[in-house]
């Protein structure tokens, strides 16, 4: 079954330089294959990719050290 991303999420994952760098991104709303959200004041249409059963996007672009969001990580912020 894989983790999804839904409406009203909040996903954060930490910058691949340095550990003390959270980036988080709000799900403002979900249709198919792509996400609207609120990442660092705008508002964004990103797609959602799947890897090993988990959704995650990539809210600032696709390069080499470009934060990605997983919804694993809005899973284990809900449960805490």
């Amino acid at each position: 079954m894989t983790t999804k991303i839904n409406t009203g999420d909040t996903l954060t994952g930490r910058s691949v330089c340095d550990h003390d760098c959270i980036f988080s991104a709000q799900v403002i709303e979900r249709k198919g294959g792509f996400a609207k959200i609120s990442f660092q004041n705008s508002t964004k249409r990103v797609k959602i990719h799947v890897l090993d059963d988990v959704e995650f996007i990539f809210p600032g672009g696709r390069y080499s050290m470009a934060p990605v969001l997983k919804a694993l990580a809005a899973a284990s912020h809900a449960a805490a």
